[in-house]
Formats: structure tokens, sequence, C-alpha cells
């Protein structure tokens, strides 16, 4: 009779012992979100039943797959002893004629053929009877000057030098993000500096860090993270969520097996849980994927905000390819309008609300943190973890300077022979829909995560 209670009890012990892993990770990532009115469920479903099948075509296209990049740049802030020599460290650049003529070459608009054909008309116009304009040496050196100033004050992000000839093209489908092998103090000194010296916080309150981290370290810190602006709040929260990604990336792509006439890459539940676990990160986990989905919110609301930007009819995909070219724009702005239509979008302007001054000075100091962020990418010792982290940071970058040039981005003209007060590069374009995509790609590799959690012994 014990034994036949006990057989009948079974699957129900084993439904309980998967619903517990399942649930020390997705516990609290659920409901609505902290300083937000929006709530997980309805992200979930936006992004994976509508959003996520049309990015990943998009950027699956020439104009978003090569994206230009210096990954020789030395490390501004300390020395770095070596690069990583494991082999999934390394990126491989495209020879010049993998990439299509209408990205590479100079003589090309950033996106538009019709500014091309303008170029020609104005030159023209000039011989037949200009006046003298030209400029001395001196003065051309100090306009360029003032140009590079007036662009790098509105980006919160470092942006290579695309004429550089240390800068080349990387096919992004060709070096995926994932888990390379690239860890230990270097790794960690990447992000301890991030979190440590560019994230407002005193160095007298310590973060909860795993193993070490006690109950009253974390206390003490979200005690102090919730006394401050709302602002310094979502800045925090916003790098976290680019922390969790990365690790979500990285524990969807591991090596599972490295044989010597295969490479295996999937889904690693234990690497995923020892970054997530409840239990396993003394309750930090489920805090990082809430603010993993806080980060997707921000960046959804700038690709929204960018809409009008990109539906000028001088801006184009630009690849020399016409009927690729528009095909592409349309689908860009399938994107861009169904995240205009998301119902729970993040209202940016509770951000430097207030005082004027104030809020001038405190948006400033987080674009200069932010700056920081980005060229402290160029110290990680792995190319490949290099590439995707000044991809994603100029991402985000990007997304935060959509977001506070409103004035700007409503003011576009409406003719293109004017010179419009909001310009975003090919590089900043492609950066902005990557660094989505692999949020949003997150998101859609947490329901894959929870399935399998569902589905352990």
């Amino acid at each position: 009779m014990k034994l036949a209670v006990s057989l009948l009890l079974l699957p129900l012990l084993l439904l309980q012992a998967s619903e517990s892993a399942r649930s020390r990770c997705f516990c609290e990532v659920t409901g609505e979100l902290d300083d937000c009115t929006c709530d997980v469920e309805t992200i979930d479903h936006f992004n994976n039943k509508q959003l996520f099948p049309k990015l990943q075509t998009l950027l699956e296209s020439d104009y978003f797959r090569f994206y230009k990049v210096n990954l020789n740049k030395p490390c501004p802030f300390w020395t770095v002893s070596s690069h990583c020599g494991l082999r999934d460290c390394a990126v491989k650049p495209c020879s010049p004629n993998e990439v299509p003529e209408g990205i590479r070459s100079p003589a090309h608009n950033k996106y538009s053929a019709e500014a091309n054909e303008q170029l020609v008309d104005c030159e023209q116009a000039k011989q037949l009877g200009a006046v003298d304009v030209s400029l001395s040496d001196e003065t051309r050196e100090a306009l360029l000057s003032w140009s590079k100033h007036d662009d790098e004050a509105e980006r919160f992000c470092v942006v290579d030098d695309e004429a550089s000839p240390d800068s080349q093209y990387v096919d992004l489908l060709l070096n995926p993000e994932r888990f390379t092998g690239y860890r230990g103090p270097e790794a960690w000194q990447i992000w301890n500096s991030i979190y440590e010296e560019n994230c407002f916080k005193p160095f007298t309150i310590r973060r909860p860090l795993i193993p070490s981290s006690s109950g009253s370290e974390a206390k003490t810190f979200y005690s102090w993270l919730e006394g401050q602006c709302v602002e310094k709040r979502a800045f925090y929260r916003l790098i976290s969520g680019l922390h969790s990604s990365i690790n979500v990336h990285l524990s969807a792509r591991y090596l599972l097996d490295d044989s010597w006439f295969q490479k295996k890459w999937g889904h690693n539940v234990s690497e995923f849980r020892q970054r997530f676990d409840s239990e396993l990160t003394a309750g930090e986990g489920p805090k990082r994927l809430r603010n993993l989905y806080f980060l997707y919110l921000i960046e959804l609301r700038a690709l929204a905000k960018a809409l009008p930007f990109f539906q000028q009819p001088s801006f184009r995909l630009y690849t020399g390819r016409p009927e690729e070219d528009q095909n592409h724009k349309d689908l860009l702005l399938q994107i861009l309008q169904l995240a205009r239509s998301f119902p729970l979008h993040f209202d940016e302007t509770s951000l430097f609300a207030g005082d004027e001054k104030e809020a001038a000075k405190l948006k400033e100091d987080v674009r200069l943190a932010f700056l920081n962020i980005s060229r402290i990418m160029d110290c990680v010792g792995c190319f490949k973890c290099r590439l995707w982290g000044k991809l994603q940071t100029q991402g985000l970058g990007t997304a935060l300077k959509i977001l506070f040039s409103e004035r700007q981005i409503e003011a576009l003209p409406t003719s293109s022979v004017q010179r419009p007060s909001f310009q975003l590069s090919r590089q900043e374009i492609v950066s902005l829909l990557n660094a989505f995509g692999r949020i949003s790609t997150s998101i859609r590799e947490l329901k894959t995560f929870r399935s399998l959690l569902a589905e352990e012994p």
C-alpha cells in the first residue's frame, strides 16, 4: 500500500522539484517593473510573438550585418597584459570584396544616393560663378574641430573613427556573440570598474557580489539605491540589464561539446542557474532579469521615437542594391511602427525634470559616465567580447541620444535640401538595431530557459 502511494506521489514530487528550480530563477520576474507602468508579461508577448521574428530578418540583411569597428585601440585606463589566446575569442574581419560597394565606398553618402546627386549639382553650380569662399588651413581645421565637438556633445558613447586604417568591417553573422571561455580576474576587472567607478555609487556602499555577499550588504546597497534620484536608479538598472543580457547570451550559446570532429553550441541550464538562480545568487538573479526587461523598455522607446528620422524620404539603407535597400527600409519602418504601437512605453519625461540647471548638470553627468563605460570596452581582452561589448554599449548610447533629442527630431526638415539638426551615422544605426536585437533575443531565450528548467528532474 505504501509503495502504491509513493508511486502515485512520484510525478507530483518531480513536478514540484522542477517548479522549484524554475521559480528560483523566475519567481520575482513577473508583474510591474520598478519606475515603470509596464509588466513583464506584456513585454514577453509583444517581443516573442510580434517583434522578434521581424527584427531577426532585418538584422540578417547586408546593411545591418556589416559593422565597422576598431578592435585595436589601446585600453585608456590600465595596461592590458595580454589578449585572450582562446581560439573562440578571435574575430575574423571581412575582406574588401565581401562588403557591398555601397557600404564601403567613401564616395557614397552614409545613407542616401539622392544626396550624392545633390553634391554633383552643387559642384556644377560652384563652377558656374560662385564667390571665392576658400578657407585657410587653420580655419578649415577649426571648423572641423567645432563640427566634431558639436556632434560629440550629443553622444553618450565613443564612436570609432570609420576612416581610421585600424577600423575594419566585421560580419556579425559570422562572429556571433557566445561563450568564449573569457573569464577570471581580467573579465571581473571590466565589470568591477563599470559598477564601482561609473554608477554614481560611493565606495563605502558595497555592491552585493556573489559568493561573498551578505544579507546586510544587499540590504544596505538597495536602501542606498532606492534613495537615489530616478535618473541614477535608471542608470544602474540599464547597466545591470546589459550585464544580464550578455550573461543570457553566453548561457544560451555555450560550448557544450568540443571534440576533434565537431563543436556543439547550445543552452547550458547549469550556467544559467549559476547566474540567475535566487538561491545561488543570494537573491540577486531575479533582480538582474527584471533589469533586463527595464533595458528592453528603454531601447524600445528609443526606436519608437526615432521613427520620424527614418521616415525621411532622403533616408535609405544604402548598399547599392536599390530594390533590396527599399525592401529593407520598408521592413525597418514596419518594426519601428510596431515599436510605436507598444501600449505601455517607458515615460522618459520623468527623467531630468525639475530645476532646469540641475537637470542639465545631471544629464551631463550621466552622459559622461556612460561615455566612460564605452571607453572601458577597449580594455576587454577577448576580441569577440570586445566586438559585442563595443556594439552593445554604442547601441545603448545611441538609444539615450535619441531619447534626449526629442526637440531636434520633431524639428527635422521636410525638405532634403535643409541640413537636419539631428543625425545618426551608419555606425550608430547598425549598433542601435543590433543592440536591441541582442536584448530582444535575451527576452526570447528566457522563454526557452523557463521550459528547460521545468523539464529538469
